[in-house]
């Protein structure tokens, strides 16, 4: 099929003048089936309406009057073969033509439709794989707030043990020497002086009783609440023993920092006076301590 026919042909489908001539052009002549494929593949090319630049050669062609007058020949004799085309065989040309159009119009909707169900597989792994690393995330921050609730639950439980330890220790402790002290019997003779009525052979001047040693005290705390605790200490235990009872031994715990004093005669323990027995700071054999804010 000569140039002429295949570009009239491709005008009669309904293509314009200058897109059968650009696509008889890029196909070399090959025949309309080219042409049609190639217009198929270029169809939105921003260009593919505009009118085709000639070459220079294509000008230097039409100045040469023998080159013009020998294309002229051409031209006439592609009219003459296209012009012998019957009726029967353009329509039949047409056809096959129309055929091809929806034949390459189906193989790209099909290809669009093999993108648009790849792309969609693509996103829908995408997402899957974004929520299972959103999941895992959720999963190992649970993990953590549990293993951090867990190591809080175990700190606070050895925290409990460790006071009811101390507590335990301290009760035996006072135990064992509540027992020692009434195990042991005071011999009254050996301890009580003679008495008043029966004066010594060798003077006749009485002697003043001796200072009985007392080797318990008794200890009334007064709470900021009115309540009051009650403890037996040794004599040569420290003022800080009783601190530290009223502080395991208060009822829900101290609110704050607290002094120990007496009210008559009127009397705040320092930091110091913690570190003196009992005996040295005059509350033996009983006393009462008040508890007031610092």
């Amino acid at each position: 099929m000569s140039e002429c026919s295949a570009l009239e042909s491709l005008i009669e489908m309904g293509f314009s003048p200058n897109r059968a001539e650009k696509a008889v052009a890029a196909t070399g002549n090959q025949g309309i089936e080219s042409a049609m494929d190639w217009l198929m593949e270029h169809e939105d090319d921003p260009d593919i309406d505009e009118p085709t630049v000639p070459d220079t050669k294509d000008d230097a062609t039409e100045q040469d009057p023998q080159i013009m007058e020998t294309g002229s020949q051409e031209m006439d004799t592609s009219s003459g073969r296209s012009s012998s085309l019957t009726e029967e065989e353009k329509e039949r040309q047409t056809k096959r033509m129309m055929e091809l159009i929806a034949q390459k119009q189906q193989e790209r909707e099909e290809r669009e439709k093999r993108e648009r169900i790849e792309q969609e597989k693509q996103r829908r792994r995408q997402g899957q794989e974004l929520s299972a690393i959103r999941q895992k995330m959720q999963e190992q921050e649970m993990q953590k707030a549990a293993e951090d609730r867990r190591k809080e639950k175990q700190e606070e439980r050895m925290a409990r043990e460790r006071v009811r330890e101390k507590i335990a220790r301290d009760k035996a402790e006072r135990a064992k020497r509540y027992g020692g002290a009434t195990s042991d019997p005071v011999s009254p003779p050996a301890e009580s002086p003679l008495p008043a009525s029966t004066p010594s052979p060798s003077s006749p001047v009485q002697e003043p009783p001796t200072k009985k040693e007392y080797d318990q005290c008794r200890i009334q705390v007064r709470l900021l609440d009115g309540t009051a605790l009650s403890q037996t200490f040794r004599a040569r235990e420290q003022l800080a023993a009783v601190r530290l009872y009223v502080e395991l031994n208060w009822p829900g715990g101290p609110e704050g920092p607290f002094n120990l004093l007496t009210s008559f005669p009127r009397r705040v323990f320092t930091e110091e006076d913690m570190e003196k027995p009992l005996q040295e700071l005059g509350l033996v054999p009983s006393a009462v301590l008040i508890v007031a804010k610092k």
